[in-house]
């Protein structure tokens, strides 16, 4: 039983990096990188875990704005920043992130990362024998912190590749601040258990689809350009 419950928490991680990975076509991360970005997105379950239980030790907050502060901060802030670390200590300065897609694929899989770690806990300690949950974070949970990912990658690209410092201090920014936005207004329709927001779950979760498979196909687009042109420089020479 344990072992189907852990098939069920990392299949569609699997799934996802996997099509991450498979999508960065025209030139593919080595995987040692992409494993060391994963393990350190893994291992952020640990830092986080500590910094998120002293912050909800001194939530004083009285309803709907300690589900704000938790939603926002304790979930969004703390799990975001720490993500992102993963990728700046694990991949940023690498000589292999040599393009916009990179950002992307590097911040998916330290989000991946993380995602695996916390949804064992969840579908294997925290609701065991509950495949209900399981199923539901597969189709909700993992894929959303797939889709934080693609914000944060997008922006961290735009923040590397920008000459200007202040753009590069804008973009950086904003590297953090968006997903924690995205990752906030998830985890607050989800907490608040008010009707009137449930409603409003399912587009906001295919907005969120929308607008990063825009970032995705974009970025995908660039790459395709960039090494045909490298491609077709080398047949001229």
């Amino acid at each position: 039983m344990v072992i189907r419950l852990i098939i069920t928490a990392i299949a569609p991680v699997i799934a996802l990096a996997i099509g991450i990975y498979l999508t960065d076509r025209y030139d593919r991360e080595p995987w040692q990188i992409l494993f060391k970005v994963f393990a350190l997105g893994a291992l952020s379950v640990i830092p986080i875990t500590i910094v998120q239980r002293i912050l909800l030790s001194i939530n004083i907050f009285p309803g709907i704005f300690s589900i704000i502060y938790i939603a926002f901060i304790v979930a969004g802030l703390i799990e975001e920043f720490f993500k992102r670390s993963a990728v700046m200590y694990g991949a940023y300065n690498d000589k292999n992130f040599n393009e916009k897609l990179d950002g992307i694929v590097y911040s998916v899989f330290a989000s991946l990362g993380f995602a695996m770690v916390e949804n064992i806990m969840y579908v294997v300690f925290r609701y065991t024998g509950n495949y209900y949950v399981g199923i539901m974070r597969g189709i909700l949970s993992v894929p959303a912190h797939m889709l934080f990912g693609i914000t944060m990658g997008y922006y961290l690209s735009l923040s590397k590749y920008t000459n200007n410092d202040e753009l590069k201090n804008h973009y950086y920014k904003k590297s953090l601040l968006m997903p924690v936005i995205l990752h906030g207004i998830f985890n607050f329709i989800l907490m608040a258990k008010i009707p009137v927001l449930m409603v409003f779950f399912i587009p906001y979760v295919i907005y969120l689809w929308i607008i990063n498979l825009r970032k995705l196909n974009q970025y995908t687009a660039d790459s395709k350009d960039k090494f045909n042109r490298i491609d077709k420089d080398i047949e001229k020479e």
